[in-house]
């Protein structure tokens, strides 16, 4: 008889209160879930939304009080220290105001902006019935609910297992949600596709390459391959290559060039608040985990993986700047707007360096502000098909409109870094910080490439405020008290950060330093 052997087993530190906006957003999104199944039809939205912004703002304030915290909770697998804290605050202001233009019925006559019912075939007999009856998508809130729980743990994830974790549970929501749009459907189910196909093909990437440093370092825990890294003489193929693997799936969630194929097209597809809401707070939750994958535990090797990351920074800021040129269609121009802002990004990311860490911080805050209010605009501007997007349609908009294209123009200028808006300062920063690290090259590029991207920029200001207005154009359409208060809270916040930065740019100095 074989005697059964004594185990000792040490129940990991969960750390509940450091843990608690993950906590707050995820029980928020599967209480929506008991929603879409409990509450009547009629008064399902307006409950779906409170629920979504009450558990927003309760989480961004456990943020809040969670100030100064460093904590590894769950056996290391989450680790919340300023950094985190920092982008869990930056993803939950923008969650909150993307819920505002989600949940903006007044400016399609015949609902929001999303398919009264994802199930029937565009074009049918059924989905005709289904906007007659003026039926809403309620269940875009706990798939948008997910999605942000998924995003403020990818940051704070300590191991490369909760690293997969978050990017699943981040990015499976979003697949469906960018494929709901009202207007052209089929064009929304084609991006919806595409980011699915290719996102499976990333997260395969992200998991092999984690297997391959699993199989370097014996650990998943980024502090233990860092350990491994510092007590291992020479290189070891499989750190190498895990290394690059791992950067290939969260590069693609940033954006960034030769992985940038499904921004556009998504872009263009999904419903604009969602692609508000991808632009701005998948580019925060991606960037931080970058950030902490390589400064905590590829730091060691940064000479081996920092040439192939100033080659993506390079192309990826020439590929966002030269094709944009060529853009006729303003959701497109985002997008590729928002593909050489990830090279901007990266560049303060390769300063290597406490500083470098800052300047991204206040980058992506400032960012965030300028993206949301510009898709706010992209909104507002329709036609009896919806949304016109094609550049020709806004010619003369500063005349149909004179503050929508003003505020427009603000976010332009900003994109472009102009003084004295928050992009100016953003850029200065990242630039700064990487000259300081002797990343001279990536500076010349970055300067180019912004050099060039004023064209593209000014070339639509033109268009608005210079160009006689088509007839038959597009009008302006007032939107309800939600937009009108996201795009209200983003020109402040874009003259703000770039009038007196000051104290935002020292809560990001003081928040600048990952635990290990």
């Amino acid at each position: 008889m074989i005697g059964l052997m004594s185990v000792e087993f040490t129940a990991p530190s969960i750390a509940y209160s450091a843990l608690s906006p993950m906590l707050i957003v995820f029980g928020a999104a599967v209480a929506g879930v008991l929603v879409e199944a409990l509450v009547p039809k009629e008064r399902r939205g307006a409950v779906q939304l409170g629920l979504a912004l009450v558990a927003t703002v309760a989480a961004f304030v456990a943020v809040c009080l969670n100030h100064g915290t460093r904590e590894v909770a769950v056996g290391g697998s989450i680790i919340i220290d300023p950094p985190a804290l920092f982008m869990q605050g930056t993803i939950l202001i923008f969650a909150f105001l993307s819920l505002l233009l989600v949940a903006e019925r007044g400016l399609d006559p015949s609902g929001d902006a999303f398919a009264p019912s994802a199930s029937t075939v565009p074009g049918s007999s059924e989905e005709r019935q289904a906007v007659a009856d003026r039926l809403q998508q309620t269940e875009v809130f706990p798939l948008f609910m997910f999605s942000v729980a998924g995003m403020l743990m990818f940051p704070a994830s300590g191991d490369l297992i909760s690293l997969f974790v978050a990017l699943e549970v981040l990015s499976l929501p979003l697949y469906l949600l960018c494929g709901l749009a009202r207007r052209r459907r089929l064009l929304s189910q084609e991006a919806a596709l595409k980011y699915f196909l290719l996102g499976a093909f990333a997260s395969a990437f992200f998991l092999y390459g984690a297997s391959l440093l699993y199989g370097f370092a014996g650990s998943t825990s980024l502090s233990d391959i860092a350990d491994a890294i510092g007590n291992t003489s020479g290189l070891d193929p499989l750190l190498l290559i895990g290394t690059a693997l791992v950067a290939v799936g969260v590069l693609f969630k940033v954006g960034a060039a030769p992985f940038q194929r499904w921004v556009p097209d998504v872009y263009q597809g999904a419903p604009t608040p969602i692609t508000g809401f991808m632009a701005i707070c998948t580019k925060i939750a991606a960037f931080g985990a970058l950030a902490r994958i390589f400064y905590v535990a590829l730091g060691g090797i940064r000479w081996d993986w920092r040439p192939m990351m100033w080659a993506v920074a390079i192309l990826t800021m020439a590929v966002g700047t030269v094709v944009a040129l060529t853009q006729t269609d303003v959701k497109r121009l985002l997008a590729y707007s928002s593909i050489a802002h990830a090279g901007f990004i990266l560049v303060g990311i390769l300063g290597l360096s406490q500083a470098g860490l800052s300047a991204t911080l206040f980058y992506l805050l400032a960012y965030g502000f300028v993206t949301l209010g510009a898709f706010a605009v992209v909104t507002m501007v329709r036609d009896s098909a919806g949304e016109a997007t094609h550049l020709s349609q806004w010619a003369g908009l500063g005349r149909r409109s004179p503050l929508v294209a003003a505020s427009f123009a603000l976010f332009l200028l900003a994109f472009a870094g102009i003084p004295p808006t928050s992009g100016f300062i953003g850029k200065i920063e990242v630039f700064t910080a990487a000259q300081g690290a002797g990343a001279s090259t990536l500076v010349v590029v970055g300067v180019l490439a912004s050099a060039i991207a004023a064209f593209f920029y000014v070339r639509v200001i033109v268009l608005m405020f210079f160009s006689d207005p088509s007839p038959e154009g597009p009008t302006v359409v007032v939107p309800s008290l939600l937009t009108k208060a996201t795009l209200t809270i983003a020109v402040v916040a874009t003259v703000v950060l770039g009038i007196v930065p000051q104290p935002f740019l020292e809560l990001a100095e003081k928040a600048s330093l990952f635990t290990r």
